[in-house]
């Protein structure tokens, strides 16, 4: 894309007086929000399925009215001006309040057509999501879902993109941007296949640490392994759930654990302690859930097991849309059925 330079005189960093906001058009403040955002035409074009030719086009009308350059080539993409920079924020929220403006209208499920995206973990997707897609069938039937690993490192960028709807999983710090919402605790709990020695004389932290562990790390990164949680654009994200078991240390034990075996998600964990002695911790939900189906059994353990809370994380930009309020709501009474129905937790 061309770039044409401007009349240095006319610009000091602010809009011009001669700007005539009533003859913009609001579809060209779209498209200066998706450019800024993805600092790419073509990527911008695509978050707006038009052409990146329309794209070009609008940001052509939007810098003869404006008076500046907005983006200009750089070598990570399109690169914003002190003028697109300044005016980014302002633009975004008049957006975000045109959308919360027009969603006023009630939402009614059983005639809703909808698709709600949703990054989880496998664990998650197992013994949660069922409950609500059997609520939904049942009052919405077209309503769709579309299901993201929680695993990606970039799933806050993509609920900042609106690439996402809602995460749900276990965090630590979140930005301002985002709000949270409690749907459950769960707890840790060390699982061993059926006749391991370890189901055989009491447990103890070092007859634990005698045996390799398979551990759970959702984002595949050993980087923040000491604490339990991955930094990402501002956020605490829990890298596994269990206290960091091989971390442990007595005061008058020293005590050293080997990870043998590191996986992404939990559905791989069962399999491998089958046929090996290895030793894994898994929300104990889906423990018990496993016990019933495969050769595992949950250890008593000898130290107090922590709790998470399990949370939904959305932007707020769409916390007024009825339609997300709605799904809100529906997942939020989905893990409360779940919550009770496990009376042995």
């Amino acid at each position: 894309m061309k770039t044409r330079s401007r009349n240095p005189k006319k610009r000091s960093g602010s809009l011009s007086e001669n700007v005539q906001i009533r003859r913009l058009d609001l579809n060209l403040f779209r498209v200066f929000d998706a450019v800024m955002q993805q600092r790419s035409v073509s990527r911008a074009a695509k978050a707006l399925s038009v052409t990146p030719s329309a794209i070009s086009h609008a940001l052509s009308r939007l810098r003869e009215a404006i008076d500046d350059d907005l983006f200009v080539p750089g070598v990570s993409g399109m690169q914003p001006t002190r003028c697109a920079v300044e005016l980014a924020s302002n633009i975004r929220k008049g957006l975000q309040n045109f959308h919360s403006a027009l969603m006023t209208k009630p939402f009614v499920p059983a005639r809703g057509i909808r698709t709600f995206r949703i990054a989880a973990s496998d664990y998650v997707s197992i013994l949660l999501l069922p409950r609500l897609i059997k609520r939904l069938a049942e009052i919405a039937p077209n309503i769709d879902l579309r299901i993201f690993p929680l695993s990606r490192l970039d799933v806050i960028r993509q609920l900042e993109g609106d690439r996402l709807d809602l995460l749900i999983g276990w965090f630590g710090k979140l930005p301002d941007t985002l709000q949270r919402s409690s749907l459950y605790q769960e707890q840790e709990t060390m699982v061993v296949r059926s006749g391991h020695p370890l189901t055989k004389a009491k447990i103890t932290k070092q007859r634990l640490f005698q045996f390799p562990h398979v551990v759970v790390e959702m984002t595949g990164t050993e980087e923040h392994e000491k604490d339990g949680f991955l930094n990402d654009e501002g956020v605490s994200r829990r890298v596994w759930i269990e206290r960091a078991l091989l971390e442990l240390r007595d005061k008058n034990v020293s005590i050293t654990g080997r990870a043998a075996v590191c996986v992404p998600y939990f559905a791989a964990v069962a399999p491998m302690l089958e046929v090996t002695d290895m030793v894994a911790t898994l929300p104990r939900r889906l423990a018990l859930w496993l016990a019933e189906r495969d050769s595992i059994v949950l250890l008593k353990l000898p130290y107090k097991p922590i709790t998470v809370e399990v949370e939904m994380v959305w932007h707020g930009q769409v916390t007024r849309d009825p339609g997300f309020r709605w799904i809100r709501e529906v997942l939020a009474s989905s893990a409360a059925e779940f919550a009770s129905a496990d009376q042995k937790i």
